[in-house]
């Protein structure tokens, strides 16, 4: 895990997207040569952690693209980029574009909840060891080794 996510993080630290990049948008948009699909990259609203990126890059997210209406929409993260793949400004504005950011809203915060029942195994197993090392100790220190006077 490279960059951790705060339990108490607020809604502001959930992945997101903030623009599209129109300079990587084909130069023929808008023309009669325009292609009827091309890739559209937006910037995401923070580095997304690699537990995002393998969720984003995953059989579930297709899954979910699929679902939503969107089977030819395939997602990449480059950096700080989602590379959009085949599909158009227009899917984007009618909806694309707010399945994605609730999307990826929902990616964080299943992570976040797994990492916080993570956190809760580890340290209830630490309460568990920590409670058996004291009553171990407390045991052990009940021990006396005393003569008994009948042996000599």
């Amino acid at each position: 895990m490279s960059e951790p996510i705060s339990a108490s993080a607020n809604f502001s630290d959930m992945l997101g997207l903030t623009t599209v990049l129109s300079g990587s948008l084909p130069p023929t948009l808008g023309t009669l040569d325009a292609p009827d699909k091309y890739q559209v990259d937006a910037v995401f609203t923070r580095r997304p952690t690699s537990e995002e990126v393998i969720a984003i890059h995953s059989a579930a997210t297709k899954k979910a693209l699929v679902a939503a209406g969107y089977p030819d929409v395939t997602l990449r993260v480059s950096d700080r980029r989602l590379e959009i793949r085949d599909t158009t400004l227009e899917q984007l504005e009618m909806g694309l574009a707010t399945f994605l950011a609730d999307y990826l809203a929902h990616i964080t915060e299943e992570i976040r909840e797994y990492q916080a029942t993570a956190r809760k195994l580890v340290e209830d197993a630490a309460k568990v060891e920590g409670s058996r090392s004291e009553a171990v100790a407390a045991r052990a220190a009940l021990i006396r080794f005393q003569e008994s006077g009948g042996v000599r």
